[in-house]
């Protein structure tokens, strides 16, 4: 049985939840193993693809704006979870990263969010600096647009 523990990492509004310490055996409830639809239940079971790897959306808590799109193995968010600082898996570097670690441009996850049926997350995140690596607020700083049959982008202001 999980032993449970008291965690502040997710903000001052979350001090008093208790996160069950994880062990290297299971991680997170068995999607399996469930009582009821995935879709109602209150455990926690993400469901990772083929490639091991989740996707997080990155929002800003002040603002709700979209930071950033990334991706998770079960050992980021665990450490994510475990640190309330936001850990990815590099798919170009094949290793975790923390953000921040060399930019200084950090995440302190203040909440963490699943979809319906725990096949992505949102982490809302009090961000310090740019998160993007352009040195942009967000990476998503384009806008898709057309003009007749050709499709351009456009640079958000």
């Amino acid at each position: 049985m999980a032993q449970q523990i008291p965690y502040a990492g997710l903000g001052s509004r979350h001090s008093d939840v208790m996160l069950a310490s994880m062990t290297d055996k299971q991680k997170f409830a068995d999607r399996e193993a469930l009582a009821g639809p995935i879709e109602e239940t209150q455990s926690f079971a993400p469901k990772f693809g083929a490639d091991g790897l989740l996707p997080a959306a990155v929002t800003d808590v002040q603002n709700g704006q979209l930071l950033m799109l990334a991706f998770m193995n079960a050992d980021a968010l665990t450490k994510t979870i475990a640190t309330g600082e936001a850990w990815y898996w590099s798919r170009s570097r094949g290793a975790l990263w923390r953000k921040g670690a060399t930019s200084g441009n950090t995440q302190r996850v203040v909440e963490i969010r699943t979809d319906c049926d725990q096949d992505t997350i949102e982490l809302v995140v009090e961000q310090t600096g740019p998160a993007c690596h352009t040195q942009r607020r967000s990476c998503f700083y384009r806008i898709v647009e057309t003009e007749g049959d050709a499709v351009k982008l456009v640079i958000k202001k």
